[in-house]
């Protein structure tokens, strides 16, 4: 089955298996179905047996050659953010041409931010034609060269980058790199909104599915949820370098919050690494390895009693340790996607 190809939704149907030949054994097509996906005699249907035996069945070429297409009507009494965050749903929903349209037409500024928010947000996404009225954007992206797997790389990286340049930034007060991790954080959210369109979309087509690296619908789920876990993350970054901002003078190198935001780093590249390797038991030992958070916590509490404690010294710490605990939930979530793993082979 396939999203948005003309294809009539049926009820629950029953068909009997038949065997012809001696050896073949086939069933029907329900006529509805093969009516409205536009299917003849001839015509190649793509079978996927899953391992819960179940089947997906799939309009092969007929899929693969339609692009889906939607329409925005941007309206003058919303927000230019507020048409922007409808572009953002259609681009989620899999739509691979978007037409942006103004009954009054663009205004200069209005038309600047949509194609700079476009290049700047979306990943594989470009204006292909535009008009007065109109604004046409198509998605160029070939899922084959950018996996899942590649993706959650990259938005992992990134993130480790970003919480070792924090602590510098925190340690020698550097706001001009405070303000590039604010900036990286951007970069983050692109390819967090990529991974949301891929998986959204492999949960109804198998064969883009297996373009990206999902093996079974069901592990859609699982990187959903990591894929925000680590969004989140680099939500936190991103206020910390915030705080940095704000604050008048560098940290000395011997506070707390140092021994704090390794540990953030270490339990973050560690939850990545056991995902990636799909290592329960590793997964196991970064979950008890977040639990020190709490030791350092009570220190630096007692500490605090004979120091005086800046408001962005807390939000810093809250915002840390709100990092360890996301690390932690990627490592749990490692060891259940590896059960659902080995429970399917």
């Amino acid at each position: 089955m396939h999203r948005n190809t003309g294809c009539v939704v049926i009820n629950y149907e029953q068909r009997k298996i038949q065997l012809t030949g001696g050896s073949t054994y086939i069933i029907s097509l329900p006529i509805k179905w093969v009516r409205g996906c536009d299917l003849n005699p001839g015509d190649t249907l793509m079978l996927i047996p899953q391992s819960d035996c179940t089947l997906l069945l799939s309009a092969g070429s007929k899929i693969d050659n339609s692009k889906e297409e939607s329409v925005v009507m941007i309206s003058q009494e919303d927000t230019q953010e507020d048409n922007f965050r409808i572009l953002v749903s259609h681009y989620l929903a899999g739509s691979d041409i978007i037409r942006l349209v103004s009954s009054k037409g663009f205004h200069a500024m209005d038309r600047k931010f949509f194609k700079d928010a476009t290049r700047q947000r979306l990943i594989g996404i470009e204006v292909i034609e535009e008009s007065r009225n109109e604004i046409v954007l198509q998605s160029l992206m070939n899922y084959q060269e950018l996996t899942l797997d590649k993706a959650l790389q990259n938005m992992s990286r990134l993130v480790t980058s970003m919480l070792e340049d924090v602590m510098i930034a925190l340690k020698e007060h550097d706001l001009e790199l405070a303000r590039d991790i604010i900036s990286r954080d951007n970069e983050v959210d692109r390819f967090y909104l990529l991974t949301v369109r891929q998986l959204k979309s492999a949960v109804e087509d198998p064969k883009l599915a297996e373009k990206i690296g999902i093996e079974r619908p069901r592990q859609c789920l699982g990187y959903r949820l990591v894929t925000k876990i680590i969004e989140h993350i680099g939500d936190h970054v991103e206020r910390i370098a915030h705080q940095i901002i704000l604050m008048d003078s560098p940290v000395p190198e011997k506070d707390i919050v140092f021994a704090m935001g390794k540990l953030a780093q270490k339990v973050f590249a560690d939850s990545i690494k056991a995902m990636e390797e799909k290592d329960t038991n590793y997964s196991n030992k970064i979950i008890n390895c977040t639990r020190k958070f709490e030791e350092y916590t009570i220190v630096y509490n007692e500490e605090k009693t004979s120091r005086c404690t800046s408001e962005q010294m807390i939000y810093i710490i809250e915002s840390l340790k709100r990092i360890s605990e996301y690390s932690a939930d990627i490592a749990e979530m490692s060891i259940n996607m590896n059960s659902e793993r080995n429970r399917g082979e």
